[in-house]
């Protein structure tokens, strides 16, 4: 006969103690994943980020392919359809050469050229490769306090702008570029062309608007909604630009404490900004302004630092 304690059978759910090593260890896991995941989910972002400031570079030289050479203004004219904002802004003028060209032709034809992106249809149009997946300062491509859309982009002012203003005789002014693609005195590999920026700054009401109809005689910005980088320089004085373009990434920053007037985005430990030639970079947050008032400026003489 056998003893009766062999013939018993344990209960089949978990003991308390039982159950808690479980859920650590579940824990654990999930504390190992999801740093992981994380890195897959930026690096993703990153590689979108890269591609979509490769389409920019496509798209400017494809530009300068069709317009002898010369490189989209950051405000041009040509826009028959508004009389009153007579501009072809920058990134509204690359539209046909990332295959956006039916918008490009619909709002040229409404003269819906700036603020809501379009206005077709009555619609704002968000445009998928001006906004960075790490970027989410907006509203699925509209800025919170516009309600209309807007890019993760900015062009370099000293490229696209820094030509001779034109006053379209309205008080708005056409800001052409001062050289043409051939002729950057730096070198296109020199030469940045366009920087990361938040597409909204919560704490300054800022929205980057990828149209937008016109701006000012000198410095950066109509009001706060034009999708570029530097300057606002002292008393609007071109003089004063120099100053401007030591405004060095802020790498690591959420968009509500950083500022607009310095290049920024989602990706953790650098920025990407594309160069003239079509090439993309990383840049750190430990760039030496020296170094990245070279970058910015294309024709200043000086080399790029070894920290670049």
């Amino acid at each position: 006969m056998q003893p009766r304690f062999l013939n018993r059978r344990r209960g089949g759910g978990f003991t308390l103690i039982e159950l808690l090593v479980v859920i650590a260890i579940i824990a654990i896991l999930i504390g190992l994943l999801l740093p992981a995941v994380q890195k897959v989910r930026e690096a993703a972002a990153r590689t979108t980020c890269n591609n979509n400031l490769t389409q920019f570079g496509k798209a400017i030289h494809n530009y300068a392919s069709g317009n002898q050479d010369k490189l989209p203004a950051g405000m041009g004219s040509g826009l028959s359809g508004n009389p009153q904002y007579a501009s072809n802004p920058f990134f509204f003028a690359l539209l046909p050469y990332i295959e956006q060209d039916n918008v490009f032709k619909a709002v040229s034809q409404s003269g819906a050229s700036w603020g809501n992106g379009g206005g077709v249809n009555g619609q704002t149009v968000v445009i998928k490769p001006y906004l960075c997946p790490s970027d989410s300062s907006h509203n699925n491509g509209i800025g919170p306090n516009t309600g209309w859309s807007v890019s993760s982009y900015s062009r370099n002012f000293f490229v696209f702008d820094s030509g001779a203003q034109e006053n379209t005789g309205n008080g708005h002014y056409r800001t052409p570029a001062k050289y043409q693609v051939g002729n950057i005195p730096d070198g296109t590999s020199n030469t940045i062309a366009i920087v990361e920026r938040y597409a909204y700054y919560p704490s300054y009401g800022w929205s980057g608007l990828w149209s937008h109809h016109a701006q000012e005689k000198v410095h950066w910005g109509y009001s706060q909604w034009s999708t570029v980088y530097g300057p606002w320089p002292a008393g609007n004085n071109p003089a004063n630009w120099s100053s401007a373009q030591s405004y060095t990434p802020q790498v690591g920053k959420a968009a509500k404490d950083a500022h607009p007037y310095y290049p920024n985005g989602g990706h953790s430990g650098t920025v990407q900004v594309l160069l003239m030639d079509g090439s993309v970079r990383g840049v750190s947050g430990s760039v030496s302004p020296a170094t990245w008032s070279y970058a910015v400026s294309p024709d200043d003489g000086q080399s790029l630092g070894s920290n670049w």
